[in-house]
């Protein structure tokens, strides 16, 4: 099943997932705010708890901005819990186990039929839940500051 390609000015799609509490986080609860959706293979490996740490020392910076950090990927809650709680993350970490929104996102990599892993895709959303930026090649070592940047541009140009 090939996902749609999303592009800039398209409706971010909706979605419910549960949090490292288990508590269901839906996309619609950000209408309002911008939100930085980031999607990441796997919880507690180099480049992802370099991402995490990343967004974690700029979080100030980003809700400043008026911008929410919101992880994804197919761990579950408890393995999200155990990564938020070693490296002190301030945002919530979603777990989308069937990988549905990975694929909605295009952020869905399949490794022959049981392997799924989500692409280190990341996705602007506006305060009316249309996409404003795609990040599809994620340099973990400075991504939340170019999302700053980025953040900082759309907002002069509104």
């Amino acid at each position: 099943m090939a996902a749609p390609i999303l592009k800039v000015g398209d409706d971010a799609p909706t979605f419910s997932l549960p949090d490292s509490q288990g508590n269901q986080v839906s996309l619609n609860g950000y209408k309002g705010k911008w939100a930085v959706l980031y999607f990441y293979p796997k919880d507690d490996t180099p480049g992802c708890t370099k991402e995490a740490c990343q967004f974690r020392d700029d979080f100030k910076t980003l809700e400043a901005l008026g911008a929410k950090v919101i992880g994804v990927s197919i761990d579950d809650s408890f393995s999200h819990k155990k990564f938020a709680e070693k490296y002190n993350l301030p945002f919530p970490l979603l777990s989308d186990a069937s990988g549905e929104v990975a694929a909605r996102y295009g952020a869905l990599n399949n490794f022959l039929i049981i392997i799924k892993l989500a692409k280190r895709y990341t996705f602007l959303i506006n305060p009316q839940g249309k996409i404003a930026k795609i990040y599809l090649s994620v340099d973990t070592s400075k991504h939340s500051q170019e999302i700053i940047d980025d953040l900082k541009k759309l907002k002069e140009s509104i």
